[in-house]
């Protein structure tokens, strides 16, 4: 859970190191509503970078921001609609995008929610303190980023076979990398370092995106907010939405799930997965690439029991769809079949999970024959700018991207799409599912029984956390007071 207890004396300092280094928080309320950021803050972000090591840039984590690399304000929430002629399916298909966030990816937001609550009570010390961000990719960036911000020491966790792209920009912005054997799936390894650093007598703090509820607690109340603002906006008489489908890597995003449950109590939570591990659909195990999402185990922060769907997606899909989304045959087959050419200008805005996320909506409207009336949310959580290196790899690998290539991906994996691999979930397979968590959490990170026997049976257990937005939030207020001084 989530500790709000007040450590005094750590506080201090951290009030002293804010004050030198001028660092305001932003507030939950905030990043969903950018309006409520103060005038002189928006002011100054006019001559700031949307990736600058600067501590305003606190404040452009939200969905929000103007959609420009420098000197951007904030909007609306920034989203493209996928059409029929690009997903076979007439149901309407809303994707946020990741990339506008400082890192290029929204896990920003998710090391956010990590990491301030500790700061603002004193738990969390960045003037002795190193933080440490296990991860499969983004929220490690986004972690470090954001101990930059602040003006603490941290070190990145990932695995070595993550794109070359993420390690560059951490080389310029975390105190330490360590690489951690394997790739997205080998998430124990990572794991086993953190256990080996939190052993190792070092002053530091663990801040793993699989159990922290800061995580799930950032994409409850901000996330599902801003998908909300964007469902309201793109629906017309008579739409229904129908639900939100994401691949689940730590479970933090799927956590906006549970705030559009409350708000359309008829809409669907569908959690997606590599087919070539599926650990939520059949027990199972192996490697993938459909970079960022973490799999062998079910995350801490994972709601399972309020989960309608497991979709399996094929990675050769994801990759298929990269090449066609980003190559130049692939463009002109897109426009030659009809796709309209300002989405086809969108496309890179997909990282490959952002494509698997796509795919798993297809196959979700697909399985419950949506219509034209119905729209389903996801998200891009970041571009293709962290994964250009992939096309050169693939390119060297496989030849040259061609027509007739681009023809076989799209009636392939777009219009071909089925449902293969999609599964409702009754009570006992989410329980099955939940009961996953134990042999990683209870047995080797030791969580205890009774957590995890309250994360199923306890009706105010997930409520407890939704509803300490407010709270932290008042910290963090009474901490930029004391700021100011």
């Amino acid at each position: 859970m989530i500790d709000l207890t007040i450590h005094p004396s750590t506080l201090e300092s951290t009030v002293t190191l804010a004050r030198e280094r001028n660092v305001r928080i932003p507030t939950f309320r905030q990043m969903r509503d950018p309006s409520l950021v103060p005038a002189d803050v928006r002011s100054a972000l006019g001559g700031v970078g949307l990736w600058d090591l600067d501590p305003l840039n606190l404040f452009r984590i939200t969905w929000h921001n103007e959609p420009t690399p420098k000197g951007g304000g904030f909007g609306p929430v920034n989203f493209m609609e996928i059409s029929p002629e690009l997903s076979g399916v007439e149901a309407r298909i809303l994707v946020l995008e990741g990339k506008w966030f400082p890192t290029g990816a929204h896990k920003v937001g998710a090391a956010f929610g990590c990491l301030v609550p500790r700061l603002v009570t004193g738990q969390f010390d960045p003037t002795t303190q190193k933080a440490v961000w296990p991860s499969t990719g983004n929220y490690c960036r986004g972690g470090a980023y954001d101990s930059n911000l602040l003006g603490c020491e941290s070190i990145a966790i990932l695995p070595e076979g993550m794109s070359r792209e993420r390690f560059e920009w951490l080389e310029s912005v975390a105190g330490e990398i360590i690489k951690t054997p394997g790739s997205e799936s080998n998430v124990k390894e990572i794991f086993d370092k953190t256990k080996e650093l939190a052993a190792s007598g070092e002053d530091l703090m663990i801040f793993n995106q699989f159990d922290e509820f800061g995580n799930y607690l950032w994409h409850y109340a901000v996330t599902g907010p801003a998908m909300e603002e964007v469902i309201e906006a793109a629906m017309g008489p008579g739409d229904r939405f129908a639900g939100v489908v994401l691949t689940t890597g730590s479970a933090g995003t799927i956590g906006c799930g549970d705030y559009l449950k409350q708000v359309y109590p008829t809409s669907k939570i569908a959690a997606g997965e590599a087919v070539q591990c599926p650990t939520m659909l059949y027990n199972g195990f192996g490697e993938h690439r459909i970079e960022g999402i973490g799999d062998k185990h079910i995350p801490w922060v994972h709601n399972v029991r309020n989960t309608d769907f497991a979709i399996g997606l094929d990675d050769e899909a994801t990759i298929a769809l990269t090449r066609l989304f980003n190559e130049p045959a692939g463009i002109q087959y897109l426009l030659d079949q009809g796709v309209k050419p300002d989405l086809v200008e969108q496309l890179p805005l997909l990282g490959i999970s952002g494509i698997g996320n796509v795919l798993g909506a297809i196959k979700l409207a697909r399985y419950h024959e949506l219509t034209a009336n119905d729209v389903i949310v996801t998200v891009g959580t970041d571009s293709m700018e962290m994964y250009m290196s992939r096309l050169g790899e693939l390119r060297e690998a496989r030849g040259e991207f061609t027509t007739l290539d681009a023809a076989a991906a799209y009636h392939r994996y777009l219009l071909g799409s089925g449902i293969d691999h999609v599964h409702e979930l009754s009570y006992w397979d989410r329980k099955r599912i939940h009961n996953l968590k134990y042999y990683t959490w209870v047995e080797q990170q030791g969580k205890t029984y009774d957590e995890i026997q309250a994360q199923w049976y306890d009706a105010d257990y997930w409520t407890s956390i939704q509803a300490l937005v407010g709270p932290i939030d008042e910290l963090i207020d009474k901490f930029n007071e004391s700021v100011a001084g």
